[in-house]
This record gives C-alpha cells, structure tokens and sequence, in this order.
C-alpha cells in the first residue's frame, strides 16, 4: 500500500516517515556503506528539508518496506548540487514539469525472491507506480534519476526503462552513477503493472480523494 506524505500531511504521518529514514539508513549506510548524513539512526540530508514528497510502500503490518523522495528541480536537488560532474559540463535539468526521484530503497532484509506481494519486486513495483500516478496527477511530465548501471538493469527489465540519459555515467565515490530520464504518462505505468501484475489501485484509501483530485 502506498502513502504519499509531503509538507500538507506531513503531521499526521510523522511517524511514517521517521521508519524511512531508518530505513535508509539500513540500506544506505549499513548495508552499501555510502558516505550519507545520519542523525539518531536516520539517514537525513539537506534535501529532505526543502519539503519533498516521499512515496511510501507499507506491508500489511504497516511496516515501511519500500520508499522514494521527489523533489522539484527548480531548486537545489541532488543532479545538480551533488552529481553535478554526471553532466559533463552541461546545466542541470530545471522545469516546473519535472521532478527528481532519489533515495530509492527496499528493506531486503523483510522481503522475498520472487514476485508475490512480499517480494523486493513487488514493491519496487509499487513505488514505481504510486509515483509515476503522483506525478502525473499533479502534472508533472518527466523524472529524472540518479541511478548505478544495476538498477539501470532492473528497470530494464521491469518494464520501465529510462527513455533518455543526461550527460555521461562517473565514478561517484564507491559507485557508478547515471542520471536517467523517465516520462511520466500512462504507457510507462501500463508498462510497469503489466510487468508486476498489479492492476489494483495501490493508494491507501485515505489518500485516494487528494491523489484524485
């Protein structure tokens, strides 16, 4: 089930997103070993102060198992300010109709091989798709990515492929990184629930007048 928690609700679910910045931190720090921000046993970062949505997959427990943040490339963001070099000189992505999509994770540790509901591929799935119908939603046309040729692969073969890439893939300290275009629209989604099966609405119930409207 997804929620999509920005600067409106973010009071009520304060204790969501508090689990996905463990989580992070779970992924991130102890499980890659990046060189990221922690405070208290949270993986925080500036960006996460310029008030981002965050697309949160939960279990039926209401356990946190899968998460992405979305930011506005009008202003500071991670392409730009961070993997900048990514760009080979050129000006980072800036459009009122694009987003960033960054700290994608999954807890592992809580989920399956495979492609039933429990599985890293059905919430890979589900994040996908809540944000894709986020964005849309809100009018958004394309995202851009920071990614390692790994995911790359996966979202080849998950049915949702970058359309584009923007300047050249660096070694970004201990990983590869590649800045992926991705359009938002209904074919990518279609493509993505085709690949997963899952043909339901994947919003809590309680979000879905506020994504619809």
């Amino acid at each position: 089930m997804i929620y999509v928690v920005d600067s409106l609700n973010i009071q009520d679910h304060k204790g969501l997103i508090d689990e996905v910045y463990k989580l992070r931190k779970r992924v991130f720090h102890d499980r890659l070993g990046w060189d990221v921000q922690l405070e208290n046993g949270r993986e925080i970062d500036e960006f996460d102060r310029l008030d981002p949505a965050y697309v949160v997959s939960t279990d039926p427990n209401g356990r946190v198992v899968g998460c992405m943040r979305l930011l506005q490339t009008t202003g500071p963001h991670m392409l730009s300010d961070v993997f900048a070099p990514i760009l080979d000189g050129q000006p980072p992505l800036r459009s009122v109709l694009a987003w960033e999509a960054t700290r994608f994770c999954v807890d592992m540790n809580s989920l399956d091989i495979g492609h039933g509901r429990k599985s890293i591929s059905y919430v890979t799935s589900e994040v996908m798709i809540g944000a894709f119908e986020y964005a849309m939603d809100a009018g958004i046309k394309d995202a851009v990515a920071v990614i390692d040729p790994v995911m790359n692969r996966v979202m080849r073969r998950s049915g949702n492929a970058p359309y584009d890439y923007l300047g050249s893939p660096k070694c970004m300290g201990k990983v590869t990184a590649m800045a992926a275009l991705m359009d938002c629209s209904p074919e990518r989604v279609a493509s993505i629930r085709e690949f997963s099966g899952i043909h339901h609405d994947v919003f809590a119930p309680d979000l879905r007048q506020t994504v619809a409207a």
